[in-house]
Formats: C-alpha cells, structure tokens, sequence
C-alpha cells in the first residue's frame, strides 16, 4: 500500500556494499567499547579515590560516580553483546523483492529524508556514522522494525513512535 510517497528525489543506491557497511559498523562498536572501557576505569577510579571521600552527609560525588561507573560497565556489556553477534550471525544478502528479516540494511524514506537501518535481533537503538550516514539499528520488537519486517522495495511501512502515527516507503534493501 503506497500513501503518496514518492522516492526521494536524486536517490542513489549506497556506495559501500553490505559486507563494508557491516565491517564499518562492527569497527565504530569496537571503537566506541575502547572509550567507554577508558571512561569506565576513570570513573571507577573517581569514585574509589582517597579525595572522593565524603566531606559531610551532603557530599554524594563518590557515590554518583559509582552510578555512572556502574552505567558505564551496562554499557561496556550491551555493546560486548552486540559486537559477539555481529561475530556470530551470517549476513544475507538481499534483492529488492525479496523481503525484509533479520540482518537487512534498510533504507527508508520518513518525512522526506532517506534514514538508513540495520534489522539485528538485539542492539536497538545503536547507531553509527559511517561514510557521512547514520545507520541506526532496529530490532523485530521495536515499532520500525516490527513495520518493515516481511516488506520489500516500493512497500509502505506505517508504524507509531510517542503516538505519533508514521509511513515510511522502503527505498532499499541489501
């Protein structure tokens, strides 16, 4: 069911094909674990520290370093978690009639811009610039995804974010 969406004008397919944009997106997860690990040791190091000792009842800086080293460590772990599945899944290729599952790269026309998506069983949310784009993952569960799954090209994929009713053509899969 089409709305009246038009492909965006001047729309060209990707330059990098799928395995680059699945090496791409593994290297941004790997270099963003390196950060947070750092960050992490640093916070963990703060909240720990002989001066983060409380001086009166008031002081809670020792403490919300603990929150945020303990954050910070979720964080380490959900992206640990996703890195092994990207490790661990095999990547299909896709054709334009073919429809969408798991581990399609998306690309999808909302409110006239083209917003690229990475269908993974978990990691949702995660997003990476790569060659000036930003790829966002999206699982089954969310709204995006459970829209555009079994769809193909040319396909309109309606969906609600915050109440919000949405439709999004499907530009491209691979």
């Amino acid at each position: 069911m089409t709305l009246g969406l038009q492909p965006i004008i001047g729309y060209k397919s990707c330059m990098l094909t799928k395995k680059q944009w699945i090496t791409e997106f593994l290297n941004s997860l790997e270099f963003e674990i390196q950060i947070l690990k750092n960050a992490a040791l640093a916070t963990r190091e703060a909240a720990t520290n002989e001066e983060s000792k409380p001086e009166n009842q008031y002081d809670t800086r020792a403490l919300e370093a603990s929150y945020l080293a303990g954050a910070q460590a979720k964080r380490v772990n959900e992206i640990e978690a996703l890195i092994q599945q990207f490790h661990t899944l095999k990547f299909k290729s896709f054709h334009s009639e073919d429809p969408i599952e798991l581990t399609a790269i998306v690309d999808v026309n909302l409110d006239g811009k083209k917003r690229k998506f990475l269908v993974m069983p978990l990691g949702g949310g995660f997003s990476a610039q790569i060659d000036g784009e930003s790829v966002q993952i999206v699982t089954p569960n969310s709204a995006m995804g459970e829209a555009i799954m079994g769809l193909s090209v040319g396909d309109s994929a309606e969906f609600e974010i915050s109440g919000r009713p949405r439709t999004g053509l499907i530009l491209n899969v691979q």
